[in-house]
């Protein structure tokens, strides 16, 4: 029998194992993929904890795989699946877990892998890069406007920086000291997180920004906010929703293939780089979750599953 890393109930890394599972099959609509990478996310951990983002409703049925990214081999498809056969190496958003050796995948949210495009860094795209993407499409800021992006260091904000930056934004980044040469590396103006943000923002970028992607949520979001004179320019993919008095919206996901198959051409252009820093194997994916829950990463992490 495959095997998937599940979590078993709500609660912490006590409910977290590797355990052998049925092989799924496609519904209609649905594709069956042989999974060859899986990207890790914090939404991953949140929801082992009872999260749920926003749009879904019910609870899991337990045991319940982790992961929302991946890239694989088309194995089987179901009833009304066109566009896709057997053999097609595919990376899309999953329907019920990713971190195992089989995964479904909704079909209009699934994209045909560019050959020059790794299975790993493919599983990068889904959920981090997307993200990053809608939201600084969301923006509408006009080429040579200055965004500015909390949170810049992680999987989705380091998507972000690159991808202002290849829409011809000026990016400035809100990250750790420690991660201040990789967002430099980036392109972007670093600026340390901590109290005070806005006096360091505003040395940073003396002329104002012009919007702000928020990553992080609480005081960052607010301290951010009040940068800003026109607060439809402010999103955030951090928070559940910004205070009403903060004004600014949620990251409106688009969730389809046309924003897959966009980030992927970056990312094949050179202009975005998925920055995979670490990988692990199926068996290790505890070690894994526990690198992004305990906020030690740097870039993206993936679960690399053998063929």
């Amino acid at each position: 029998m495959p095997k998937a890393y599940v979590f078993t109930r709500y609660g912490g890394p006590e409910t977290e194992a590797l355990v052998e599972v049925d092989r799924p099959s496609p519904g209609p609509g649905e594709i069956l993929v042989a999974v060859r990478a899986a990207g890790v996310n914090p939404v991953d951990w949140k929801q082992r904890t009872g999260y749920r983002r926003p749009g879904e409703t019910g609870s899991h049925a337990f045991p319940a795989v982790f992961g929302n990214e991946v890239a694989g081999v088309v194995e089987e498809t179901g009833a009304g699946v066109d566009g896709f056969a057997v053999g097609d190496e595919v990376f899309g958003s999953a329907v019920a877990g990713a971190y195992a050796e089989f995964a479904l995948l909704a079909a209009p949210v699934t994209a045909h892998k560019p050959a020059g495009l790794s299975f790993t860094d493919a599983a990068t795209l889904p959920v981090a890069a997307a993200t990053a993407y809608d939201g600084v499409r969301q923006l509408g800021l006009p080429s040579g406007a200055t965004v500015l992006i909390t949170g810049a260091g992680g999987g989705v904000g380091s998507a972000a920086l690159q991808i202002a930056r290849a829409l011809g934004l000026r990016a400035v980044g809100v990250a750790s000291e420690g991660k201040k040469d990789f967002v430099e590396s980036l392109g972007a103006v670093h600026v340390p997180s901590g109290p005070d943000l806005a006096t360091r923002v505003r040395a940073a970028a003396p002329d104002g920004v012009d919007g702000v992607y928020d990553l992080v949520g609480g005081d960052v979001l607010a301290e951010a906010a009040t940068l800003l004179t026109d607060r439809t320019r402010l999103i955030t993919a951090g928070a559940p929703a910004p205070r009403s008095k903060l004004g600014g919206a949620r990251v409106e996901r688009v969730r389809n293939a046309a924003v897959l198959d966009a980030v992927a051409q970056l990312v094949v252009d050179g202009q975005l780089d998925p920055h995979v820093t670490r990988t692990f194997p199926l068996d290790q994916a505890g070690e894994a979750l526990r690198t992004i829950e305990e906020g030690h990463a740097r870039g993206k992490i993936v679960i690399e599953v053998a063929a």
